[in-house]
């Protein structure tokens, strides 16, 4: 085929739809990586608030009530960041894991139309 010519139509059609699918793949992983991100930040911005708000900014005025004797303060900048860290990374699995689930079940859906 020389540079002047056009491929057959029936290529042209096949790279049109594999075009459109891939561009679609690209579309559903970055709606995948933006719901990740944003998962994320949540959780990131949940974990500093207890951690810099309730262990050292608010530390004072929580200070007049106590756990087990300690003031809560003191009880949240040493142990309640940790926990609320743990708690949040379960949180992550689970949230992950519903979007992994919907984004796998949307990439079936485009490989299915695919064919």
């Amino acid at each position: 085929m020389t540079s002047g010519q056009q491929p057959p139509a029936e290529s042209t059609s096949e790279s049109a739809t594999g075009s459109s699918n891939e561009s679609q793949i690209h579309a559903s992983l970055d709606r995948y990586w933006k719901a990740n991100v944003m998962i994320m930040r949540v959780l990131l911005l949940i974990w500093a608030s207890a951690g810099l708000g309730a262990g050292i900014l608010f530390a004072d005025k929580l200070n007049a009530f106590s756990i087990a004797g300690f003031p809560v303060g003191f009880w949240f900048a040493q142990q309640g960041s940790i926990l609320i860290f743990v708690v949040l990374i379960l949180v992550y699995c689970i949230m992950m894991n519903k979007l992994d689930s919907k984004h796998h079940q949307e990439l079936e859906a485009l490989r299915k139309n695919q064919q």
